[in-house]
């Protein structure tokens, strides 16, 4: 029984030592990008009510919701995802707000993930959302500042792809797709089936110019020709040619921030929250085979809670990205200058003053008494596994020195 307490549930894992201080460093690292964008931090609660995540906000399925009840009979859910409690917070502090709020935050999200997918049911989340600004420069803030995020973390090879819930949207309308084809076509996609989705177009027996769209869902990087070819068959079809001019208008901006090098168009982009809008996006890298960062605008989200506010956020995956740089031994730089002042007891006054002094000074230093039967090189391995680059020693009889 006592062994079996020393593990963690499954899906959940414990964070030491070094692991922990580059989490640590790298999450910092970020926050402080986010306040130079002129993003404030806001903490919401781990748990809220069921009904902020229910099925008609959009966000995670009620069957991986961790669920409990309070005192009242009140049903509350572990948070699966900060941007509902984000929007529910703006709504009710910033209700009478007319001007754009940027907000930031971090924090643990909890998903009752199958066994079998292999996941963390756990992990930390830390984003932005820029909310009350519906323009194409909104959206470009918000990627630009997911690239400049992501180079701060140390990464050099990743893209971020980007697409529009329109495009999907649209195609379906014009089609006349009923729900079950739709669910087919969405799970097609998901697979990455993109022969089955020419397949089923080619089933529907579709005009050529929707049936040449549909064949645009496949492509992983589309260029400013096949975007503009895209425009001309999407003529007649204004959801389509909505999202596609604002996917053009959105290149066009990030060109001005020098990071379009990072960003790739893909039409058949899905997001399994039903709250986004128009622009969704989606980040990876070599080492991870999740996304490391996730967003897009969900224009209508805060309706929910009273308030009309069009708004777009994204979240980085903050496991998923340390999982990543350890993967490409992209190093966190772990400030070492700790110091292990170890005293006897006669001496204790000395080695606290000592300590107090050296803290003052900005140093680390952890105190500990010296043990009867323990040598210097015992010590010494101390200090080496608590990453303690400096040994000191106050003696019994004399002062102290360096070792």
């Amino acid at each position: 029984m006592k062994r079996k307490l020393l593990h963690t549930p499954e899906g959940v894992r414990d964070i030491y030592n070094k692991e922990c201080a580059r989490k640590l460093i790298l999450q910092e690292h970020l926050h402080e990008l986010l306040r130079k964008y002129g993003y404030h931090a806001i903490e919401t609660p781990t748990f809220e009510f069921f009904d902020i995540f229910s099925k008609e906000i959009g966000t995670t399925p009620s069957k991986d919701l961790y669920k409990f009840f309070d005192r009242e009979g009140n049903t509350l859910a572990l948070r699966p995802d900060i941007t509902p409690s984000i929007a529910r917070c703006a709504a009710k502090y910033f209700g009478e707000e007319e001007f754009p709020v940027r907000l930031c935050y971090m924090g643990n999200t909890f998903i009752n993930n199958s066994s079998y997918q292999g996941r963390l049911k756990e992990s930390t989340q830390l984003g932005a959302e820029l909310l009350g600004d519906n323009s194409v420069g909104a959206d470009a803030e918000i990627i630009a500042l997911v690239v400049n995020a992501l180079k701060t973390a140390g990464l050099r090879e990743f893209q971020i792809g980007v697409g529009h819930v329109g495009f999907f949207q649209g195609l379906v309308q014009a089609a006349g797709l009923k729900e079950d084809t739709e669910q087919e076509l969405v799970e097609l996609i998901s697979n990455k089936n993109f022969f089955g989705v020419e397949e089923l177009a080619d089933s529907l027996h579709l005009p050529s110019n929707l049936r040449e769209l549909f064949s645009m869902l496949g492509n992983l990087c589309m260029t400013e020709e096949l975007l503009q070819k895209a425009k001309d068959l999407a003529k007649g079809f204004p959801v389509i040619l909505g999202a596609l001019e604002r996917l053009g208008q959105l290149m066009h901006v990030l060109s001005y921030y020098g990071v379009e090098k990072y960003v790739s168009i893909e039409l058949g982009m899905l997001s399994s929250y039903h709250y986004y809008t128009g622009i969704i996006f989606a980040g990876y890298t070599f080492g991870s085979g999740e996304p490391i960062v996730k967003g897009g605008r969900y224009d209508q989200l805060l309706e929910h809670f009273g308030k009309q506010a069009p708004s777009i956020g994204f979240a980085v995956v903050v496991d998923q990205l340390l999982s990543a740089l350890s993967w490409q031994k992209i190093k966190i730089p772990v400030r070492g200058n700790g110091t292990l002042l170890v005293y006897h007891s006669a001496r204790q006054a000395e080695a606290i003053q000592k300590a107090l002094s050296l803290r003052e000074a900005g140093a680390w230093v952890s105190l500990v008494e010296w043990e009867e039967g323990k040598s210097r090189e015992d010590y010494q391995a101390y200090a080496k596994r608590m990453y303690l680059q400096e040994l000191q020693f106050i003696e019994e009889t004399s002062s102290c020195g360096d070792v």
